[in-house]
């Protein structure tokens, strides 16, 4: 019912939205005879400021149409590679008339990078595609808002998510004969079990996997977040934000964790900062200080548009990775694609270096709780572990903004290179072999907080 009632606040509210996006236009236009008044800026703003507030926000678009690499000019184009029901994945083509900057991206490391199924979209790591895209081939989640999928499309459990990822994996090695996986946030838990899956069969696993910010062991350090879901019973969750999707959309009938409900999460942690962002919105847009007024749109387009998560996953995610903490204890089973249960063992993980990353004010997963995949995958030799704390950074940090670009990145980078395989060598290469084959030189051990991990350094291969 909560569903249906927040449905028809947000249709009575959406032309009382539209009013006052016009009515800010009116008052802000130069040749506007109502733009002449003196409080005309502090209307435009008030109308503006209203329209943000109550309007809509739908799934934001990648932006992702150029870049340049030494000074070359690249296109690219954002393709669907495979259309699953609850996920797309979606390539990042890139397009060059140069022929050496062609030859050079061809050999480039291929990367799957898995979104958060979290509340948000993929557009969320927008930056951090952005940056991959310059020395990767890169390949992105995709997850679709649960209220656009009909019921006869099936439900969607955890173990749906984990068949998705070693889908998704086994497809770009067909393609490229191994690739690298960067999971951000939620998605390492289940990543994690993934490849371990594919480990205990024998498979060819990635050359490497990244894992940043996300709650492997979420006992260690817990914050605000953890502990909501690790204090409240199964059946709190289940009885208080599951609800069944309108009939104005796709899914109707659905069970789901609704964006909305969600988004007033997000919110709740935080709300004097929120406030003081609109206040500070609304003097910038008196002020006419456009670029820091067209900052905070960009910032809360994204982060106001949320999607509906499945009932099924959500309640799983919560009693597995923080109730049960099945990975880390060992107990966890998940169904394969041939409704065969397998037990997740991350020891049985031994060709693919590890890199995990962690923000120093991280508050939505603790110091530690991503950092706990060392101890779990006992079968990765020492030196192709490593680990890293971005100083300074807080969760949205590693992934996003300056000190992603300045701290985060520049070691991702560095790592994927280190354990790469040519394209070329992966395609005449036995699978059994290329996920063995690891590039080898000296390197100083990388010194952490509390231990050392370190992966040897090669020289680079030339693109």
């Amino acid at each position: 019912m909560l569903y249906q009632i927040y449905e028809t606040q947000r249709s009575l509210m959406e032309p009382f939205a539209e009013f006052a996006q016009a009515a800010a236009k009116l008052f802000s236009n130069p040749i506007s005879p109502l733009s002449q008044s003196n409080l005309a800026h502090r209307v435009s703003a008030t109308y503006d400021l209203i329209y943000r507030l109550g309007k809509d926000y739908l799934k934001p678009a990648f932006h992702l149409h150029t870049l340049e690499i030494e000074g070359v000019e690249i296109a690219i184009h954002e393709r669907v590679e495979i259309d699953k029901p609850f996920c797309d994945l979606v390539r990042f083509k890139r397009y060059t008339s140069d022929i050496p900057t062609l030859q050079k991206l061809k050999n480039q490391p291929v990367v799957l990078l898995v979104a958060p199924l979290s509340g948000h979209y993929a557009t969320l790591l927008r930056d951090t595609v952005k940056s991959l895209l310059a020395d990767h081939k890169v390949y992105i989640t995709d997850w679709k808002n649960a209220r656009t999928v009909p019921l006869s499309e099936g439900e969607f459990h955890l173990d749906d998510y984990v068949n998705y990822v070693q889908e998704f994996l086994r497809h770009l090695q067909s393609q490229y004969g191994n690739c690298h996986v960067i999971s951000v946030c939620q998605p390492t838990v289940p990543v994690l079990a993934a490849v371990s899956l594919m480990a205990s069969r024998g498979e060819t696993t990635p050359l490497s996997m990244t894992m940043m910010g996300g709650p492997i062991d979420a006992s260690k350090s817990p914050t605000a977040v953890n502990n909501l879901a690790m204090n409240k019973s199964y059946s709190w969750f289940e009885n208080n934000v599951i609800y069944r999707v309108p009939t104005n959309f796709p899914g109707a009938g659905r069970r789901v964790y609704p964006g909305f409900l969600q988004h007033s999460g997000f919110v709740a942690m935080n709300p004097d900062r929120h406030l003081k962002s609109h206040y500070d919105y609304f003097k910038d847009l008196i002020k006419g200080d456009d670029s820091a007024a067209e900052n905070h749109r960009q910032f809360y387009d994204e982060y106001n548009a949320v999607l509906d998560m499945d009932a099924d996953y959500y309640l799983e995610t919560i009693k597995v990775v923080f109730q049960d903490m099945s990975l880390v204890h060992g107990t966890w089973d998940v169904k394969n694609e041939h409704g065969v249960l397998e037990r997740v063992r991350p020891q049985d993980i031994k060709t693919t270096a590890l890199l995990t990353i962690e923000g120093e004010l991280d508050d939505i997963s603790g110091s530690g709780q991503t950092r706990a995949a060392h101890d779990l995958c006992t079968g990765i030799v020492n030196t192709e572990q490593t680990h890293f704390e971005a100083k300074g950074a807080g969760h949205y940090g590693i992934f996003s903004g300056r000190r992603w670009r300045e701290l985060v990145y520049p070691k991702v980078q560095q790592f994927i290179a280190q354990h790469n395989v040519t394209t070329t060598t992966a395609l005449n290469t036995p699978k059994t072999t290329v996920a063995r084959k690891k590039v080898s030189a000296s390197r100083a051990p990388t010194s952490v907080r509390a231990r050392t991990l370190a992966s040897p350094k090669p020289a680079r291969k030339k693109a």
